[in-house]
């Protein structure tokens, strides 16, 4: 199949590793020349980890969208989901056509609502976007032409806005671990990241700025009282995915799928014990300031959508409100600005039964 890997980070890096050795014909985009610039001297990315060590060597390595996407049949988009609408919007103009498929690892929380809106407020009809729950790997790019994945996630939710069965099963065969769900919301929803990071990130920002994150994050700032406030936040998830007719796993039950949390774990109600002992996680620093995408990112394009959704399903969401007033006073930002609000994924102003409607249509 002819893939169009977009976005230079780890996750792209580790995308194009995987898909090459699975003979795929990939080609490399990335907007930043001095973030290709090392593969360009190397002649491909390097790899080590999980998926053994090598030089992928796709087939084009470019800056210029309308080269690296031409007469490929997905485009597969690995940014960091507050990158979503500028892609969709650089799709579109690139000549993106409606019918082929469009891939987000990962979508994160309302990530196919907010990419197809954005292609279509660039005059053109949005084509169909599989959406991953979370990034299909673990992984960190060490050296400029190189990355490591510590972990490729044995299964993530996939769901499909604007098309049928058949894109869901183009995205299975790119990545065996995608699992279907019956609509966005439900993957939506099965976002690991927002629960997981935004705890931590709030109640961390003190130990954050003191030290330069230099402890790790899912060990020693895992404490009883974070695992706490991260339990309770996950049983507001679990309430507005029943409010949209979904019952999902709990997060330790997640992560066990993914990868994240060991497969033998027995006390899925232990946050904490499962978390920090979860082999593949264990050596993540903390971030490193209150500019790291787990305080740009999940707040603003994790909590953000989850608190619109859980308004339309009129379910409270206290924890969530609180966790987020505290980031946007503690980081000095609003999120709302530029954030993924209920108008960036086009369902301003939709009842519980009209979204529903929505994201099912095929």
């Amino acid at each position: 199949m002819k893939v169009a890997v977009l976005g230079g980070g780890a996750g792209g890096a580790a995308a194009v590793a995987e898909l090459t050795q699975a003979g795929h014909a990939v080609s490399y985009w990335a907007r930043s020349e001095s973030t290709l610039a090392p593969f360009l001297e190397l002649g491909g990315i390097a790899y080590n980890g999980v998926l053994g060590s090598g030089v992928a060597r796709p087939q084009t390595i470019s800056s210029d969208l309308g080269a690296v996407v031409k007469d490929c049949e997905v485009a597969l988009v690995t940014l960091p989901t507050f990158s979503h609408a500028s892609m969709a919007k650089a799709l579109a103009e690139a000549g993106w056509p409606s019918d082929r498929l469009v891939v987000l690892n990962p979508g994160h929380t309302g990530g196919a609502l907010e990419f197809a809106h954005a292609f279509e407020t660039a005059g053109r009809t949005a084509p169909p976007v599989v959406e991953f729950s979370t990034l299909t790997y673990v992984a960190r790019k060490l050296k400029p032409d190189e990355v490591t994945v510590t972990g490729r996630a044995g299964q993530v939710r996939a769901a499909v806005l604007g098309g049928d069965d058949s894109h869901l099963t183009t995205a299975t065969l790119l990545f065996p671990g995608a699992s279907p769900v019956s609509d966005v919301l439900a993957s939506d929803l099965c976002n690991v990241n927002m629960v997981l990071h935004t705890p931590g990130a709030v109640l961390g920002v003190a130990w954050v700025e003191a030290t330069a994150g230099d402890f790790t994050f899912y060990v020693d700032a895992m404490t009883d009282g974070v695992a706490r406030v991260m339990e309770r936040l996950d049983h507001e998830r679990l309430n507005v995915a029943a409010a949209f007719g979904h019952k999902l796993p709990n997060l330790i039950e997640e992560m066990k799928l993914i990868g994240t949390v060991e497969a033998d774990v027995a006390d899925t109600s232990d946050y904490r014990s499962a978390i920090a002992g979860g082999v593949a996680n264990a050596k993540i620093k903390a971030p490193d300031s209150l500019q790291h995408r787990y305080y740009r990112e999940d707040f603003g394009h994790g909590l953000l959508p989850f608190r619109e959704l859980a308004q339309i399903a009129g379910v409270a969401v206290p924890v969530a409100d609180a966790l987020y007033a505290l980031a946007e006073a503690a980081v000095g930002i609003d999120y709302h600005t530029g954030g993924r609000t209920a108008d960036a994924m086009g369902i301003a102003g939709l009842s519980k039964d009209a979204l529903i409607r929505k994201v099912s249509a095929r």
